[in-house]
């Protein structure tokens, strides 16, 4: 009888130290790292950008690279590029207009801190500086967003 009581209390004894084990384990959270960060936020950008509101667009590029630069280039059909740029120690913050299904992400610099060029265009190839550029996005909930945005600031502080 007293093997009995042994083995039951050796048998809950193992249960609740598996639930324990299990529990602290949601105490504790996973943390990104930059590279993951870095995937995440390309990832999201590349999902959400809105190439067909510009039906004169042929192809487009948008990602934060390694070293922390903001790019986006856009090249039309008849042979004008867009190219927009910035580091993200310049970032400041960013803002949404629109709805979940479309709108324009505007990321914000402390100052005139984006470069923007244009190649190729009939008015006359551009060089100058602005202090926001603006996105077309589609899909962009809340969540996304803030996640965006958390990500941009991250990123932001470990460059």
């Amino acid at each position: 009888m007293l093997n009995v009581v042994r083995v039951k209390i050796k048998k809950h004894f193992l249960i609740i130290s598996i639930a324990a084990l299990g529990l602290s384990g949601l105490c504790f959270t996973y943390a990104m790292d930059e590279q993951q960060w870095l995937y995440w936020s390309n990832k999201c950008l590349a999902e959400a950008y809105n190439s067909y509101g510009d039906t004169k667009l042929k192809k487009w590029e948008l990602n934060i690279t390694n070293n922390a630069f903001v790019r986006l280039r856009k090249t039309y059909t008849n042979g004008k590029q867009e190219y927009f740029s910035f580091h993200l120690h310049r970032f400041n913050d960013l803002d949404y207009l629109g709805t979940t299904t479309t709108g324009t992400l505007q990321l914000k610099t402390i100052a005139d801190d984006i470069i923007v060029q244009t190649y190729g265009d009939p008015k006359g190839d551009i060089d100058t500086m602005a202090t926001s550029l603006s996105i077309q996005v589609k899909n962009m909930d809340p969540d996304r967003l803030d996640s965006l945005r958390n990500a941009l600031i991250y990123l932001k502080e470990k460059n």
